[in-house]
C-alpha cells in the first residue's frame, strides 16, 4: 500500500484488490468466462465438485437461463497471486443498460469481450461508450478464437477503429490485448499460442487494471448501485467504498438524491468472496461489499458517516424510450389464477413503484384512472421481463400494446421520436425481403456488405417501425435472420407507419371451444387457441387471413341426428395452433386490444368486450374524424 499526500487528505493505493467489471455484446460469452476464472481460481473444492457447478453459474435468476442472457448484474470475487480481484458480470442487451451504467461507477477497469467471428457488435459500442467515458482501464479480449471462420486480427482492427470513433484517449486506445476460449478457461497473448489455463488473463489484470487509490482516513461514503433482499436480513444495498472504513455496528446516515437524511446503523456487513457474501467485521475503503440494518434503501443512495452533509453525486440514467399501461385484471376470468388478493390496483401499484427502486431505468406514473398504470421502459424486452417476473410471482393484470415515447422541442416546436440503429445479418438470397420490410417502416439504409454469402446491413429505423417487427423479420427470415438494435437518439417524426397487417378472430360467445366449430372455422385464419379451451366474448382466438377483425362463434357443437348420410364420418382435420410466447403475443397487440397477464396464462381480449359496443364505439370515432 503507497500513500499519496493531496492537501490536507492522504490517498492511499489499496495493491491487495482489483475492481473490474465484465462488458460485451449479448451472447458474447461473458458469463462463461467467469465460469472458468471461478474455476481457475480453485473457487471449488475439487474437480468434482467443479464439474457439477454446471455452466453460466453467475445466471442464477430463472429468467436468465431460459432465455440464455444476463438480466441483472452480479457480483463475485476472486483471490489470484494474493490480491482479491472483484469481478462485476454485466447484461449485455441495451434494454438493461441501466444496470450498466449503474455498476460501471464501482470498478477501475473493464474486460472487454468480443466474439473472434462476429466482431464489434451493437452492445459493443453501447457498453464501451460507457466504460470510455468513466475513464476505466479496459482490456480487450478477443473470444471464441476457435470457432470456424475466427478473423481475430480483422476483429482487432475494427475494436480498435470502434476506440477512435467513441473519443478514447490516446492511454485507452492503446488497450491490452488477450485471446481467450472462454468455454474452455484457455488463453494466450496470442491468437496462434493459447494456453489451457486462464494465466494471461490474470496476470494482464493484475497488471493493468488500476488498483483503487482511496482517503482510508476520511470518513466513510459509499453509493449503492444495487440492492439485494434476503427473507431473514431484509433490504440490502451493494456497493464501493469511496472512502474511510465501515465497520459491523457503526452509526451511519442514509442521504438520498432529493437531499432526504434518514440515520441508521450498519446490522450486517459483508464483502465477496468466491460465489458467496463473507461476514465481515469491518471493509476498508476500495472494496466492494454489502450491508443491511436500514429499512429503506435506494439506488444512488449514499451511506455515510454522520458527519457528511452532502450526498454524492446521483448516478445518470439514460431516460426511457418506450411505454405500456399496466392496469388491474378486469376480464370475465379475473380472479381465477392469481394470487388471492393480489389482483387489486393497490397491490398492483404498490408492486410497480417498489420495482423502480432497484430497477432505475424504469418509470412508473399515475393515468388518469385509479386502476391503470403508465410504466416506461428501455425497450420491449425490458418491459417483457418485468411482466413475465410479476406473472411468476403470482400476479394478474392486464397490459397495453407498447407505445414510444415522444419529446417536443420547444426551439423548433417539433414533435421528436426516438430512432434505433438496427444491425441485421441475413443470407444473401433474403436480402430483398429485409429491404422491403424495412422500407415500408421509414428505414434508412446506413451500410451493406456481404461476405462469405451473409449479407450485413445497418439501418436507421425509428423505434415506432420496430414495435412487432421482431416476429415478422424472424418469419420472413425463416428463424434464420439476427437482429439487434442500439438506441441512436431523437429525431423529428417520420411520418405515418404501416398498420398491423392482419385482423383479429374474436370470439362471438362465451364457452368451451369446440374442435367442430374450429374445423370449420379455420380457412379464416390461425388459432392461438386449442380445441377445449375456454373462451369469452371478445377473447382473441387467432390471428384473421384480413386487415379486419372478425368474430366466430368457436364453441358452436355438431348436432347429433338419427339421419346418416354418405358424409357422416367424414375426416375433417384441424391444423395445429400457433403458440405465442410472451414477446410474441406482446408484438401482435392491436390499439384497442389488452394483454391479460395470469399465472398460467396470455390472453388478448379487446378492451371493449361486447361486439355491438365495439361497433358503435368504431363509428363514434370514425364521426369525430370525419368532423
Amino acid at each position: 500500500m503507497t500513500n499519496k499526500q493531496q492537501g490536507n487528505t492522504v490517498n492511499q493505493t489499496r495493491s491487495d484488490i482489483r475492481n473490474i467489471a465484465i462488458i460485451a455484446h449479448v451472447d458474447h460469452g461473458k458469463t462463461t468466462l467467469v465460469d472458468g476464472m471461478l474455476k481457475q481460481a480453485l473457487v471449488f473444492r475439487d474437480a468434482a465438485t467443479a464439474a457439477t457447478a454446471g455452466e453460466r453459474i453467475l445466471d442464477s435468476n430463472v429468467l436468465e437461463r431460459e432465455r440464455g442472457i444476463t438480466i441483472l448484474a452480479k457480483n463475485t470475487a476472486i483471490t489470484w497471486n494474493n490480491i482479491k480481484i472483484n469481478i462485476v458480470d454485466t447484461p449485455g442487451h441495451a434494454d438493461f443498460g441501466g444496470e450498466v451504467e449503474r455498476v460501471l461507477t464501482m470498478v477501475d477497469g473493464a474486460l472487454l469481450l468480443i466474439d473472434a467471428v462476429e466482431g464489434p457488435m451493437p452492445q459493443t459500442r453501447f457498453v464501451l461508450r460507457k466504460a470510455l467515458a468513466l475513464g476505466l482501464r479496459i482490456i480487450v479480449v478477443i473470444n471464441k478464437v476457435d470457432r470456424s471462420h475466427a478473423r481475430a486480427s480483422d476483429v482487432l482492427n475494427h475494436t480498435f477503429d470502434l476506440f477512435i470513433e467513441l473519443g478514447a484517449s490516446d492511454e485507452q486506445a492503446d488497450f491490452p490485448i488477450i485471446y481467450a476460449i472462454g468455454l474452455e478457461g484457455h488463453s494466450g497473448y496470442s491468437s496462434d499460442n493459447i494456453q489451457p489455463n486462464l494465466t494471461a488473463l490474470f496476470e494482464t489484470i493484475l497488471k493493468e487494471v488500476p488498483p483503487p487509490t482511496v482517503e482510508l482516513d476520511a470518513p466513510a461514503q459509499l453509493q449503492v448501485t444495487t440492492l439485494e433482499y434476503d427473507s431473514y436480513k431484509g433490504q440490502i444495498g451493494v456497493g464501493r467504498l469511496r472512502s474511510g472504513t465501515l465497520r459491523k455496528g457503526m452509526n451511519i446516515v442514509r442521504l438520498t438524491p432529493q437531499g432526504e437524511r434518514t440515520e441508521g446503523k450498519i446490522t450486517y456487513l459483508f464483502t465477496y468472496h468466491n460465489l458467496a457474501k463473507q461476514e465481515v467485521e469491518e471493509v476498508a475503503a476500495g472494496d466492494i461489499l454489502a450491508f443491511g440494518g436500514l429499512d429503506e434503501i435506494g439506488i444512488s443512495d449514499t451511506i455515510a458517516d454522520p458527519v457528511i452533509e452532502t450526498p454524492l453525486t446521483a448516478i445518470s440514467i439514460e431516460e426511457p424510450t418506450v411505454r405500456m399501461t399496466f392496469g388491474v385484471n378486469t376480464s370475465p376470468f379475473a380472479g381465477r389464477e392469481g394470487k388471492t388478493g393480489w389482483g387489486t390496483s393497490r397491490r398492483l401499484r404498490q408492486r410497480l413503484y417498489e420495482e423502480t427502486r432497484s430497477n432505475v431505468a424504469l418509470r412508473v406514473e399515475d393515468s388518469s384512472q385509479p386502476d391503470r398504470f403508465i410504466v416506461s421502459g428501455r425497450g420491449e424486452l425490458h418491459l417483457a421481463i418485468l411482466i413475465e417476473t410479476m406473472r411468476r410471482e403470482g400476479y394478474e393484470f392486464d397490459v397495453s400494446k407498447p407505445e414510444v415515447i415522444f419529446r417536443h422541442d420547444p426551439k423548433t416546436d417539433q414533435t421528436l421520436e426516438p430512432m434505433e440503429d438496427v444491425y441485421i445479418e441475413v443470407s444473401d438470397a433474403l436480402v430483398g425481403t429485409v429491404v422491403e420490410l424495412l422500407g415500408a417502416r421509414r428505414a434508412q439504409m446506413v451500410n451493406m456488405d456481404s461476405q462469405n454469402g451473409t449479407t450485413n446491413m445497418e439501418y436507421l429505423v425509428p423505434t415506432r417501425g420496430l414495435l412487432g417487427f421482431r416476429s415478422q423479420f424472424l418469419r420472413a427470415t425463416k428463424g434464420l435472420g439476427q437482429m439487434h438494435t442500439l438506441f441512436h437518439g431523437y429525431s423529428p417524426l417520420v411520418g405515418t407507419l404501416p398498420e398491423r397487417q392482419f385482423g383479429s378472430l374474436v370470439a362471438w360467445e362465451t364457452g368451451v371451444a369446440s374442435a367442430y366449430a374450429m374445423t370449420h372455422s379455420q380457412t379464416r385464419g390461425t388459432f392461438f387457441i386449442e380445441p377445449k379451451a375456454e373462451v369469452y366474448e371478445g377473447m382473441v382466438i387467432g390471428e384473421h387471413i384480413r386487415a379486419e377483425d372478425l368474430p366466430i362463434n368457436v364453441t358452436k357443437t355438431k348436432n347429433l341426428t338419427a339421419v346418416h348420410t354418405k358424409y357422416y364420418g367424414e375426416e375433417l382435420r384441424l391444423n395445429p395452433a400457433r403458440h405465442m410466447s410472451l414477446d410474441d403475443f406482446i408484438e401482435f397487440l392491436g390499439d384497442d386490444e389488452l394483454l391479460e397477464v395470469t399465472p398460467h396464462s396470455l390472453r388478448i381480449r379487446k378492451r371493449i368486450l361486447n361486439h355491438e359496443n365495439r361497433q358503435k364505439e368504431r363509428k363514434r370515432r370514425a364521426d369525430l374524424i370525419s368532423t
